[in-house]
């Protein structure tokens, strides 16, 4: 193996993009995946203030289906809960949108508390204080592989979506490493036709690569781009950064970093992904289970697209 990801020898941020390569390569998936990226970025400064701006929420979660399997606390990955076509839901009401649908740190996180990855009842609270508008309803996004499909097909259509709400701005928040990547591609098409936005995410290389126009990095495991779970001061701080991001950045490519730490051991950056610390039979189990993943991923994906 080329790289080894045994040893933390920092705090530095996981390096998704490497980590994936080696990992699908150990699995025998070659050649490795191309990751999205773009040296312009698109940037729209907010037209107005916060508090007179209506602000969508778009997330990669899937609203929770009890015919497909396990999705809630601990759950195991779970293509059969996939969707591969943007939906919106009332923004006014709570909704049950999981996770296990995607890859996240699972080893890390145990799928708790929404308000990790979901933050629409913070969302309407800034509303309820005056902070902000609250557009009327808020988009789930496909996590997609292909670049053409998100880009010419998934991205116009949140921006169709958002443009009928009227909408001043978005926050785009994001889970596994490819939502990472597909939320960036979104936010690159709305800021191109006039939309500010901001994403939230924990794999920093990945949406940097890509190229967005506003950032908000936790360095926390995947699933975790709102803050910590059980922790509200966690999730209100994260989401502050976010809504002040929207009206501070200047320019293009403005990262801002939380304060806060997911631990003072960084040791569980080790973990997610890594091929170092897997044994050949645990590879082929984890292979065979990739395959029967990829399978039924397929299924869906053509029956939602044919509809």
């Amino acid at each position: 193996m080329t790289e080894s990801f045994l040893d933390v020898q920092s705090d530095a941020p996981i390096p998704y993009m490497a980590r994936t390569r080696a990992y699908y390569l150990a699995l025998g998936y070659d050649p490795p995946y191309v990751w999205a990226h773009h040296d312009d970025v698109p940037f729209t400064p907010l037209a107005q203030p916060l508090a007179q701006s209506r602000v969508a929420l778009v997330t990669t979660a899937a609203p929770y289906q009890p015919d497909k399997g396990p999705q809630g606390p601990g759950a195991p990955y779970n293509a059969a809960a996939k969707f591969y076509t943007v939906y919106s839901g009332d923004s006014a009401i709570d909704h049950d949108v999981r996770i296990a649908h995607v890859g996240i740190d699972r080893r890390h996180t145990s799928m708790e508390d929404s308000g990790t990855w979901f933050p629409l009842p913070l969302l309407r609270a800034a509303a309820a204080a005056g902070r902000l508008r609250l557009a009327p309803r808020f988009h789930g996004f496909p996590t997609n592989r292909s670049h053409r499909q998100t880009t010419e097909v998934d991205a116009p259509e949140l921006f169709e979506r958002c443009f009928a709400d009227r909408v001043d701005a978005v926050i785009l928040v994001a889970n596994c490493p490819v939502c990472h990547q597909c939320l960036a591609l979104a936010a690159r098409l709305l800021e191109e036709n006039g939309i500010p936005t901001v994403v939230m995410g924990c794999a920093r290389d990945i949406v940097e690569h890509c190229g967005v126009p506003r950032f908000v990095f936790s360095d926390f495991p995947l699933g975790n781009a709102a803050g910590r779970p059980h922790d509200p001061e966690s999730q209100r701080l994260t989401l502050d950064l976010a809504l002040d991001l929207l009206t501070s950045a200047t320019g293009p490519r403005t990262t801002v970093v939380s304060p806060l730490r997911w631990s003072d051991d960084p040791a569980w950056k080790r973990d997610y992904a890594n091929p170092d610390l897997l044994s050949p039979e645990e590879l082929a189990r984890l292979r065979a289970e990739a395959e029967a993943a990829r399978l039924a991923a397929r299924d869906i994906r053509i029956a939602e697209t044919t509809r």
